[in-house]
């Protein structure tokens, strides 16, 4: 008897933003599409191809909501920065990127994942209300990508 399963992508980030002082001042779970191209990538990898892993984030201004067909940030604040961390526990791959004082201020909107400082693929975007970043503020984005 053969058992049918479903298979199922989700993804969930966490924004900490501290203040000068670094005190914790706001904390936001916001729940993210995960786009075709990071799908794609996904199953390519399986395969044994050279796509490269997921090594940055970026921050926008973008308040289009995310769709599948997504490839890029709508429309971004600064660079990408380059992950602060990515770990494997099971069927969850945890991403962590902080954006430091002085990086990626501005009125944030949405957020991506890429496999590259530019270019490259998207594996997930989402957006969600502002969240206002001071010069003096840092942000820490906790993303969650589980497989079940």
């Amino acid at each position: 008897m053969f058992t049918q399963e479903n298979l199922s992508i989700k993804g969930e980030l966490t924004i900490d933003r501290f203040d000068v002082t670094g005190q914790l001042v706001e904390k936001r779970k916001i729940p993210n599409l995960i786009v075709s191209s990071g799908k794609n990538l996904m199953i390519s990898r399986l395969l044994g191809t050279t796509d490269g892993i997921m090594t940055h984030m970026g921050v926008g201004t973008g308040v289009t909501s995310p769709v599948i067909a997504n490839t890029a940030l709508e429309i971004p604040l600064s660079a990408r920065i380059a992950l602060t961390s990515a770990t494997q526990t099971d069927n969850t791959v945890t991403y962590i990127a902080s954006f430091g004082p002085g990086v990626s201020t501005g009125a944030i909107t949405e957020a991506g994942i890429f496999n590259a400082l530019t270019s490259g693929t998207m594996l997930c975007r989402t957006t969600f209300p502002v969240v206002n970043k001071a010069v003096g503020d840092s942000i820490v984005i906790t993303w969650v990508v589980t497989i079940s």
